[in-house]
C-alpha cells in the first residue's frame, strides 16, 4: 500500500501501529527526573520497569542526576517477575541496594523501611484484572506511605488490554483479599495511575499522590499498538492473547480445573481429567459466543493442577477481540461446567476470585450466562460514575 492511500481506515491502522507512547519512566527521564529532584527514594518495581528502549527503571533511576536510589521493593513474583512463591528480602546484585518484598513475611513496606526516604516511586506493569496482585500491591503501599507523609510517585503504564471496557460482577466490598483490594470489577478498564487516583478518593487514604502520566496512549489502544516491548509481567502470563483471556479463565483457576499452568498456553486452555473436551467444545461453540471458539483437546500439566495427570478440555481461541468480552465468556464456560459436570466441578471454590455472592447464587441455581451478566448493570453505571471522576486519558 503507498504512503498515499486514500483509505483512511487503513492510515489510521499505521498512525496507530507507529504510536509513540512514552510511559511515566520515559516521561521523567526526558523531564530530567525534576519531580525527584534532591529526593533520597525507594522504588516499587519488578522486570515490567522498563524505560521505552528496555532500560530497567532500577537502572535508570540508580543513574539519575540529582536523585538518589535507596532502596528497592519487590511484588509477588520478585524484583525479576520469576518466583512463583514466597519472597525473601534479599539485595540487588548489580546496584547493592537492599530489596525488601512486599510477598513475604509482610505485605506492606515498614514504617522501618520508609522512614529513611523522601519519597516512594512505583513503576510496575499491570494486566487490568481486579486479582492480579500488583495492584493490591499498590494499595498498601499508598496506605503506608500515607501513615508516615511520604509522596507516591506512580510512574503511569498502559492497560494491555485496553481502557475502555469495563466488565465483570463488581467485588463484595465486605470481602476485602489481597487478590480484591477495592470494591471494582473483574475488567476495570484502568491504567495504574487512574487506578491509584480511584483508590486514594475512595479509601481516603489521604496519600501524597503524583501520578506521572504517560503521553501518546488512548483509552482505546490495546499493547500491540503502543509498540512497546512486552514483558512478562508474572511467569505465567506470557502474551497479550494470554492477558485478553485472563479476566475471565484467571476466575476459573481456585476451582478444580486446570487453566493451562504447567504448560505452553496458560489461561488459553481449560481441562480436567474428568472433562470429556469434544463435549464440552461442541457445547460452548453452539452458544455463539462473539469473538470466540473453543477447540477440543487433550493435554497433561507439567506442574500445579493435575500435574502428570491427562487432561480433556478445550483451547480458547479469540477470533475477533473487538467483539471478545473475557469475563462474559469465562461465565459461559462456568455455565457449561455446572450443567455437564455438576458432580465433579467444585463450584463454590469459584467465589474466590469473582468475591460476589449473588453471582455465584444465580450460577448454581441455573441462570444463563446472560441473565447473570445482566445483572451486574446496576453496579457497572454506578462504578463507571466513580471511574469518570479518576480517568485521566481520553
Amino acid at each position: 500500500m503507498s504512503s498515499g492511500s486514500l483509505n483512511p481506515t487503513a492510515d489510521a491502522q499505521i498512525l496507530t501501529g507507529d504510536a509513540q507512547v512514552l510511559t511515566g519512566i520515559d516521561v521523567l527521564a526526558r523531564d530530567r527526573f525534576k519531580q525527584l529532584a534532591g529526593m533520597r527514594v525507594g522504588l516499587v518495581t519488578n522486570q515490567t520497569g522498563r524505560d521505552r528502549a528496555g532500560r530497567s527503571t532500577i537502572d535508570v533511576l540508580y543513574k539519575a542526576p540529582n536523585v538518589k536510589l535507596v532502596a528497592l521493593f519487590s511484588p509477588e513474583h520478585g524484583i525479576r517477575g520469576g518466583a512463583d512463591e514466597k519472597v525473601s528480602d534479599s539485595k540487588d546484585e548489580q546496584t547493592g541496594l537492599p530489596i525488601y518484598s512486599l510477598y513475604g513475611e509482610t505485605r506492606r513496606p515498614t514504617p522501618e523501611q520508609l522512614k529513611d526516604l523522601d519519597a516512594v516511586v512505583f513503576d510496575v506493569q499491570d494486566i487490568g484484572t481486579r486479582f492480579y496482585t500488583y495492584i493490591s500491591t499498590l494499595g498498601y503501599v499508598m496506605e503506608e506511605a500515607a501513615k508516615v507523609g511520604r509522596p507516591v510517585f506512580v510512574l503511569d503504564r498502559p492497560n494491555p488490554i485496553g481502557g475502555l471496557e469495563v466488565e465483570g460482577p463488581v467485588a463484595d466490598a465486605d470481602k476485602p483479599s489481597f487478590t480484591a483490594y477495592h470494591a471494582i470489577p473483574v475488567r476495570h478498564g484502568m491504567t495504574i495511575g487512574e487506578l491509584a487516583r480511584l483508590f486514594n478518593q475512595e479509601r481516603n487514604l489521604g496519600c501524597d499522590l503524583r501520578v506521572v502520566k504517560m503521553e501518546g496512549w488512548k483509552r482505546a489502544m490495546w499493547l500491540d499498538e503502543t509498540n512497546l516491548l512486552w514483558v512478562n509481567p508474572s511467569p505465567n502470563m506470557r502474551s497479550l492473547t494470554e492477558a485478553t483471556l485472563y479476566p475471565g479463565i484467571g476466575l476459573l483457576e481456585t476451582t478444580n480445573v486446570s487453566v493451562g499452568r504447567g504448560t505452553d498456553t496458560p489461561f488459553e486452555v481449560v481441562g480436567a481429567p474428568w472433562i470429556d473436551g469434544q463435549q464440552l467444545a461442541s457445547y460452548l461453540n453452539n452458544q455463539r459466543i462473539a469473538g470466540v471458539r473453543f477447540v477440543p483437546l487433550r493435554f497433561t500439566p507439567r506442574s500445579s493442577v493435575f500435574k502428570g495427570e491427562d487432561c480433556g478440555g478445550i483451547n480458547i481461541i479469540v477470533t475477533d477481540r473487538a467483539r471478545f468480552h473475557p469475563v462474559f465468556s469465562g461465565l459461559e464456560i462456568a455455565v457449561a461446567l455446572r450443567q455437564l459436570y455438576p458432580a465433579q466441578w467444585q463450584i463454590d471454590n469459584y467465589l474466590r476470585l469473582l468475591v460476589n455472592a449473588d453471582t455465584l447464587g444465580r450460577l448454581k441455581s441455573g441462570e444463563s450466562a446472560g441473565d447473570i451478566s445482566r445483572s451486574w448493570a446496576a453496579q457497572l453505571e454506578d462504578f463507571q460514575g466513580k471511574r469518570a471522576r479518576v480517568l485521566i486519558y481520553k
